[in-house]
């Protein structure tokens, strides 16, 4: 349960960073690459600190350079998804900017599961999650445009 709390609120933490580097996008001439930066290179400095008091790095400089190319990605892709965030939560909202994000995430981790990709282990995509994940659509759907479609 504790580990769901945790993802709970890392949901809570996207959606407000969303705003949150909107606004500082805003702050510096309406560029939302530099917010991103500025968000990239504080979270770094953070995680700076914590690896620095908390980790012991002789371990991880021998095994770093044996890696394959792909486990390098996890970082760009980061960014580009906090560039992504802080370019469209002040065009189509935080609300309808997280809706596509939750459903390319949800998309994406079954077929991660499903096939065990990246090394992951294998969770098959049975039809009672493909219902879940139909009524979690259809539950969104409503929750953005339900207004729009149903006015009173």
């Amino acid at each position: 349960m504790f580990f769901y709390l945790i993802a709970f609120a890392a949901g809570l933490a996207l959606a407000t960073q969303a705003a949150i580097n909107s606004q500082l996008s805003k702050a510096v001439g309406d560029q939302p690459v530099v917010a991103a930066l500025i968000s990239f290179f504080t979270g770094t400095l953070l995680l700076l600190f914590i690896t620095l008091s908390k980790a012991n790095l002789s371990e991880v400089w021998v095994n770093l350079p044996h890696q394959a190319w792909w486990k390098w990605i996890g970082g760009p892709l980061g960014a580009m998804v906090v560039f992504t965030t802080v370019l469209l939560a002040p065009k189509v909202g935080v609300s309808n900017m997280l809706f596509f994000i939750i459903v390319g995430q949800l998309i994406m981790a079954m077929l991660i599961d499903h096939y065990g990709l990246i090394s992951m282990p294998i969770r098959s995509a049975t039809l009672w999650k493909f219902i879940g994940l139909t009524v979690v659509f259809i539950g969104m759907t409503l929750f953005f445009y339900g207004d729009k479609w149903f006015k009173s």
